[in-house]
């Protein structure tokens, strides 16, 4: 009844590694693109009124 597929041991670690390294460049993006956005606000808009 079971229809599904087993990995390997060795599969299950590349698919873990694989996920770990999309995760670790969308993280690098998500600071990036924040960095940029600050960088081109510039320094006066944290001294706005409010």
């Amino acid at each position: 009844m079971e229809d599904r597929v087993r990995l390997t041991e060795a599969q299950q670690k590349s698919r873990r590694r694989r996920s770990i390294a999309i995760a670790l460049v969308l993280v690098a993006l998500v600071v990036m693109f924040y960095v940029v956005t600050l960088v081109k606000l510039g320094p006066g808009v944290m001294e706005r009124p409010l």
